[in-house]
């Protein structure tokens, strides 16, 4: 019993001292992953903050899509689908807020 204790208290040292990984957003890892220049650290944790605020996680997850295929972007833009240019008119007000706190 006492072996179990200190196991049981040893666990709850280790797993207090190691650092966790807060979950960094999807336009975050997409924004890091991206290869760009100005994809700093900051600069991402910023897009993403925006994102959060201005964007549904489904938003965020389709946005984030965009930094690997930019195509995709021009596709949705053209789109004749009523989804599609809702999407997109938020997305364009979030890209702006992001220019505009994240600059």
């Amino acid at each position: 019993m006492t072996r179990f204790l200190l196991a049981i208290a040893c666990a709850g040292m280790v797993s207090v001292s190691i650092p966790v990984q807060v979950d960094a957003g999807v336009i975050d890892r997409a924004c890091r992953t991206s290869g760009r220049t100005a994809a700093t650290p900051q600069m991402c944790r910023c897009i993403q903050a925006v994102a959060n605020s201005s964007l549904s996680r489904s938003e965020r997850k389709k946005a984030a899509k965009f930094f690997q295929d930019p195509h995709m972007a021009q596709q949705v833009r053209q789109s004749d689908r009523r989804s599609d240019e809702t999407f997109w008119l938020r997305y364009k007000a979030f890209g702006e807020r992001a220019r505009q706190t994240c600059s």
